[in-house]
C-alpha cells in the first residue's frame, strides 16, 4: 500500500473491482504490442448487438512524459499528455479531442503523506471545474469532491466519504449523488495464496428509502485461472472466468442471469486480450 491516503475516487475501489471489474456481456477483442523505445500500440474492437465499434491507441513514454493518442471508429482523435513528478508529488495531464475544440481539460494530482488532491479544469471560457481531496494515512482517509459548472453557476456534484484499508480487508462509506445516496462497501481477503475474497456493496436511497445490495466472491482455481461470482437483491446472478493462456494474454468469459427479463434472461460475453 502507498504511504499517503487514497485519492477520493479510490475509496471503496477494492470492493468495486471485485464486484464489477472485467464483467463484459459483449464480444471484445484487443491486441497490444510494445517496443523497447517506449512506443506501445493497442487495437480494440467491440461488437455490441449488431454494431461494431473500435479504436486504435498509441502510447509513447519518454522519461517522465507520456503521450497517448486514441483514434476511434468515428474518426475522432483524443490526445493526452501526462507529466509525472514535474514537481515532487505532482502529476499533470492535458487532454483534448479533435474536432471538439471545447473538450480540452487540465488534470492535476498531488500526493502527500497526509493528503491527496485531484482537480480537473475545462479549458474553455466557462469551464467545468472539479476538485477532490482526502486527508489521513494509508490506512484511514476522509475526503470529499465537488463539481461546479461556471456556465450555469451551479454545483454539479458533491460527495463525501471515509475509507479504512488494511492488507486483508477494506471498508468504505460514501454519501453520494448530492447527499441522496448512502453507499457502504466491504471486501475481505481470506487467503492471499489463491486470492480467495468476498465483497459486498449496500446502497440506500435516502429520499425513496429504497435499498440495494450486491455480494460477490473471487478466487483463483490455479495460477492462471480466476473465478468470480456475484449476486444482487434483484435476483441477478453473475459468473466470470478469466484464464491467462499465455503471459499477459487473457480470455474472459462472463455470464449473467436476470429473472426479471422475460424474453432473454441470460447474457453472455467474451473478451480476448492478446499481448505478444
Amino acid at each position: 500500500m502507498s504511504k499517503g491516503p487514497a485519492p477520493f475516487l479510490n475509496l471503496g475501489k477494492r470492493a468495486k473491482d471485485l464486484l464489477y471489474k472485467d464483467y463484459n456481456f459483449d464480444q471484445k477483442f484487443s491486441l497490444s504490442t510494445s517496443s523497447s523505445s517506449g512506443l506501445g500500440l493497442t487495437a480494440t474492437g467491440v461488437k455490441i448487438n449488431e454494431d461494431f465499434i473500435g479504436d486504435i491507441r498509441t502510447q509513447h513514454k519518454s522519461g517522465r512524459t507520456t503521450v497517448d493518442v486514441i483514434i476511434d471508429s468515428d474518426s475522432k482523435v483524443s490526445t493526452t499528455v501526462t507529466i509525472d513528478e514535474a514537481l515532487t508529488g505532482f502529476k499533470t495531464s492535458f487532454t483534448f479531442k479533435v474536432p471538439d475544440h471545447k473538450s480540452g481539460k487540465l488534470d492535476l494530482q498531488y500526493n502527500h503523506n497526509r493528503f491527496a488532491l485531484n482537480s480537473t479544469v475545462g479549458l474553455t471560457s466557462t469551464p467545468l471545474i472539479e476538485l477532490a481531496a482526502t486527508i489521513g494515512t494509508s490506512e484511514i482517509s476522509v475526503g470529499a469532491e465537488v463539481g461546479f459548472d461556471s456556465t450555469s453557476a451551479s454545483v454539479t456534484k458533491y460527495n463525501s466519504g471515509i475509507g479504512y484499508n488494511k492488507s486483508d480487508f477494506s471498508a468504505a462509506l460514501l454519501l453520494a449523488d448530492k447527499g441522496e445516496t448512502l453507499r457502504a462497501s466491504y471486501i475481505h481477503l481470506f487467503n492471499p495464496t489463491n486470492g480467495a475474497a468476498v465483497a459486498a456493496e449496500v446502497t440506500h436511497k435516502l429520499k425513496t428509502k429504497e435499498n440495494y445490495f450486491t455480494i460477490g466472491s473471487s478466487h483463483a482455481l490455479d495460477s492462471s485461472t480466476l473465478l468470480k461470482t456475484r449476486f444482487s437483491n434483484s435476483g441477478k446472478v453473475g459468473l466470470l472466468c478469466q484464464h491467462e493462456w499465455r503471459p499477459k494474454s487473457l480470455v474472459t468469459l462472463s455470464a449473467e442471469y436476470d429473472p426479471k427479463v422475460v424474453r432473454s434472461p441470460s447474457r453472455f460475453g467474451v473478451a480476448v486480450s492478446l499481448k505478444p
